[in-house]
C-alpha cells in the first residue's frame, strides 16, 4: 500500500502544479508561468507522505525562494521514508507562454542518495522504449544508433522515428537520419515530455538523441527506468567554472558516460508527469465552467513497473493543493 499511497500522492503534486500554470497559458508571461507552477507544486509537497529533500529543482537557496536544491518537502514524520526529489514544475516555460504543445509538470523520486545530483549545464542523452534496450551506444555514431535501434524493433528503416530538438546543434543528427532514411519528429522545448514519448509505441517516437539540459535528464531517466527502457547520457562542459561546479556536486570524470542505473541509481524510483498543454502522450489541462478542471497524467513505479494513467476532475473551489 505504501507505493500506492506515494504514487497518487505524487499524481497530486504535478496535478496541482499543472492546473496553476495552464492557467496563464497563452498569456506571454513564462515567469509567471512558471511561478504559478512553483506555487502549485510546493504547497501540494505538504501532503506527500515522506522525508523529501529536494536534489534538483529550481536552483539553489540564494536563487530559488521555493522547491530550491537542499528544501525539505513531504510530511516529514519519522516513519517516513527519506526520499531524493527531482522537479520540474513547469518543463516548457516559452511553450505555456505562446500556447503550444508539450508543456508539462514533472517529479522523479527515489531512495536518499538514489538520483544524480546533476549541475545546471547541458547533457548529451540519448533514449529509447523497452522495445529497443540494449541497441544503444553514445559512442558510436547518430547513423549507426539508428541502424540498430531499427533492427531491434524490426523495422525498416523508414519506419524508424527519432526526436531531435530543433538547434542547430542537432543539425548533424538530422542529416544523418535523412541520410539513412529516418522519420524525424523536431520540437522546439520541453525534451522531458519528448523522451517521455520513447516509451509508449501509440506516440510513433522511437528514438531521442541531442543535447539539452542536464537536470532534465535526470528526471527523464527515471521515467525511462520505469518503463523498462534504456537511456545514456554525457555531461557537456562549456567552462571551467561548470567542471567545477561538478567536483562540487560528486562528479569528478566530466567525460563518464552515464547510463540509466547511473542516473537513477535505485530500483524503487517513480515519476510523475501532468500535460499541461496537449502532448504526445498527454492531454493538457482541460477548464470548464464554474470552476472545474480536467487533468490527464501518467504515474509510474519502476518496483512495481506500473504505469497508471490518470484522468482526475477537480473542483477548484474545493481543492486543498490550489494556491489561492
Amino acid at each position: 500500500m505504501l507505493n500506492m499511497d506515494i504514487s497518487m500522492a505524487l499524481v497530486r503534486v504535478t496535478e496541482a502544479a499543472a492546473i496553476q500554470s495552464a492557467n496563464l497559458m497563452g498569456r506571454g508571461d513564462k515567469m509567471a508561468a512558471d511561478q504559478a507552477a512553483v506555487d502549485g507544486m510546493e504547497k501540494a509537497f505538504g501532503l506527500m507522505p515522506v522525508r523529501g529533500t529536494v536534489v534538483i529543482g529550481e536552483g539553489e537557496l540564494d536563487e530559488a525562494p521555493m522547491l530550491y536544491i537542499g528544501q525539505k518537502v513531504g510530511i516529514g514524520e519519522d516513519n517516513m521514508p527519506e526520499m531524493d526529489i527531482a522537479v520540474d514544475p513547469l518543463d516548457g516555460t516559452i511553450l505555456i507562454a505562446k500556447g503550444l504543445p508539450n508543456a508539462i509538470a514533472v517529479v522523479a523520486m527515489g531512495p536518499k542518495g538514489s538520483l544524480l545530483h546533476a549541475p545546471d549545464m547541458y547533457m548529451k542523452k540519448i533514449v529509447v522504449g523497452p522495445g529497443a534496450k540494449g541497441a544503444i551506444d553514445i559512442k558510436k555514431s547518430p547513423k549507426e544508433n539508428m541502424i540498430n535501434v531499427a533492427k531491434a524493433l524490426n523495422k525498416d528503416i523508414t519506419e524508424l522515428t527519432i526526436i531531435v530538438q530543433e538547434r542547430e546543434r542537432h543539425d548533424y543528427i538530422v542529416d544523418a537520419a535523412r541520410e539513412v532514411g529516418a522519420r524525424v519528429k523536431l520540437f522546439g522545448e520541453g525534451d522531458v515530455a519528448a523522451a517521455l514519448a520513447c516509451g509508449f509505441e501509440e506516440t510513433g517516437v522511437d528514438m531521442l538523441m541531442g543535447i539539452g539540459g542536464a537536470p532534465e535528464g535526470v528526471i527523464a531517466a527515471a521515467a525511462i527506468k520505469c518503463m523498462g527502457g534504456e537511456m545514456q547520457a554525457q555531461l557537456v562542459a562549456h567552462s571551467e567554472e561548470e567542471i567545477e561546479r561538478c567536483k562540487k556536486m560528486g562528479i569528478d570524470d566530466i567525460h563518464k558516460i552515464f547510463g540509466i542505473d547511473d542516473l537513477a541509481k535505485s530500483d524503487d524510483v517513480f515519476f510523475a508527469a501532468t500535460g499541461i498543454t496537449e502532448c504526445d502522450l498527454l492531454k493538457g489541462v482541460i477548464y470548464s465552467k464554474n470552476e472545474v478542471a480536467t487533468t490527464h497524467s501518467v504515474v509510474m513505479s519502476s518496483k512495481t513497473g506500473t504505469i497508471r494513467f490518470v484522468e482526475a476532475i477537480h473542483d477548484l473551489n474545493k481543492s486543498k493543493i490550489v494556491v489561492e
